[in-house]
């Protein structure tokens, strides 16, 4: 949850959002279909290990947990010891090629408001889940209530992008078109297996539609060519 832009809001992970609570639930049983046990699993934008420690608690024995927010990671590290928690500010991460047989993208995207930012997180997990291993992207797409309408016409001149928006406590947020998402996958070489919509709590203590979308590392050079939607 805590790899956000840091041009935007890294002091927001630091300090006001290093203290709330995450919301955005695991589908343990998609989550099983497509990762085996024995998986090396990448929780990217870990924030204080939530979603990490659900997975050792499923029998997920090689997790690791990475998040961008130094007081995110030390709250995690307080709250589940047991668990391998790393605080790494940039990219690339210190971890090599092809690492992981799975990666976790819970709810992160949503907290990198431009698109370079976001092209690189997952050009990174590209590069760290080997050929035939999947990323499992849950993330809130553009809502159609009076609510979240009213907060994109708002910000949309101040950000420049439909789906960015900020709140009275800081953060600043975006929601994403689902072909947008999709596009992200495509051009980082990511095959899409399985696209889900449910409604989720968030964390200001509303609910949100959101999309889940498992998706597979294709050899290097199978992804189609660059493009935008």
């Amino acid at each position: 949850m805590g790899m956000p832009s840091p041009r935007h809001t890294d002091g927001f992970w630091e300090t006001t959002g290093a203290a709330k609570t995450f919301t955005h639930p695991l589908d343990a049983g998609l989550l099983a279909e497509f990762v085996p046990r024995s998986a090396r699993v990448l929780d990217f934008g870990c924030g204080y290990g939530r979603l990490t420690a659900e997975l050792a608690g499923l029998g997920y024995r090689a997790v690791r947990g990475v998040d961008r927010s130094a007081a995110l990671v030390a709250r995690g590290r307080r709250e589940h010891p047991e668990l391998a928690l790393l605080r790494w500010a940039g990219l690339p991460l210190p971890f090599g090629d092809r690492s992981f047989d799975a990666a976790l993208l819970f709810a992160v995207l949503t907290c990198v408001p431009d698109d370079d930012g976001q092209r690189a997180i997952v050009g990174e997990l590209a590069r760290l889940v080997r050929p035939g291993g999947v990323l499992y992207l849950s993330d809130v797409p553009v809502q159609d209530d009076p609510f979240h309408r009213a907060q994109y016409r708002r910000c949309a001149q101040r950000y420049g992008t439909y789906g960015v928006f900020d709140t009275d406590d800081g953060g600043v947020f975006r929601h994403h078109p689902p072909q947008w998402l999709r596009e992200l996958l495509r051009t980082a070489g990511f095959a899409v297996l399985r696209e889900l919509r449910d409604t989720v709590p968030t964390m200001d203590g509303r609910t949100a539609e959101r999309v889940q979308i498992m998706a597979r590392r294709e050899p290097a050079g199978a992804a189609a060519g660059p493009g935008r939607c």
